[in-house]
């Protein structure tokens, strides 16, 4: 937990100081795909400035000179880079050429990283499905980010791996074991709020996930919603108005030491006006 902090409270009769938690350390970014407006990378950047976010979560594979002039013209950082490829190319793949390809696009990933001063990649290493099974999903992405450690000491960029739908490292414990396997903390968890919803508790997760997560997505689900309208559409909720237990996971956040970015992937953010109501239900969210 995070310790209390002395604050002046003179303008409160009877009391000299009282005893406030402090504000969270934790900065907030919007994911690429959440900004639903804006032609350029400068007026997407611009749009997430005006809105109030310190950050922007780019997806790879975009002109890194146009990202950077973006960064630099409104001051806001870039909190990671989110692979853009690895739906089309996964490691999991059971065409060597299909994993050549994803290998290749995650070293670009890892190279857009390197290039913008952050210190993680997003990456869905696979997926389970009737041609490819679990065991064989788990040994070839293992085979296939071991080949890209090395680089990715070098650049001395980390490959957080995410809990998404794709049939793959379904409870907290595995995604542990998965994580550790690779025994070098270049390879960390990058951890989602809302995906769990449909099988589990997030507070869960991250307790036993621990320093093991780089990084966060905010994301709120319904299960009601999920369970009339069917299961994509659980995501139809406004953020602080699903089923993720806020203040529970926060809590959780202090106690495993997180005090990085936390990024949102909502959608809503296709007008100024939605954008900023993100950030303000972010910002609510992460001091709950």
């Amino acid at each position: 937990m995070m310790a209390s902090a002395m604050v002046s409270a003179s303008a409160i009769p009877g009391f000299s100081e009282i005893l406030l938690p402090p504000a969270r350390e934790i900065k907030k970014s919007i994911m690429w795909g959440s900004i639903g407006f804006g032609a350029t990378i400068l007026e997407k950047f611009q749009a997430a400035k005006a809105a109030g976010f310190d950050g922007v979560e780019p997806n790879s594979h975009l002109d890194r000179n146009e990202v950077l002039k973006a960064s630099e013209a409104t001051g806001l950082k870039m909190s990671s880079v989110c692979g853009s490829q690895h739906w089309k190319s996964p490691l999991s793949h059971p065409e060597p050429k299909i994993r050549e390809e994803g290998l290749a696009a995650l070293k670009i990933t890892l190279e857009d990283a390197k290039a913008y001063g952050v210190d993680t990649v997003l990456l869905v290493p696979g997926r389970v499905s009737e041609t490819v099974s679990y065991d064989d999903c788990w040994n070839r992405t293992t085979e296939e980010i071991k080949k890209i450690v090395p680089f990715a000491e070098k650049l001395n960029v980390k490959i957080a791996i995410e809990n998404v739908w794709n049939n793959f490292l379904l409870s907290p414990l595995e995604a542990a074991d998965y994580v550790d396997q690779f025994k070098n903390p270049i390879v960390g968890f990058y951890f989602d709020c809302g995906n769990i919803l449909t099988y589990g508790w997030p507070e869960q997760w991250i307790k036993i996930l621990g320093k093991r997560i780089v990084k966060v997505h905010i994301k709120d689900y319904s299960r009601k919603i999920a369970d009339t309208q069917g299961k994509s559409a659980g995501f139809k909720v406004k953020l602080s108005e699903g089923d993720v237990n806020w203040p529970a996971v926060m809590k959780v956040l202090d106690e495993v030491g997180y005090r990085d970015w936390a990024t949102i992937e909502m959608a809503g953010g296709d007008t100024p006006e939605g954008l900023k109501d993100l950030c303000d239900r972010m910002n609510k969210v992460i001091q709950s």
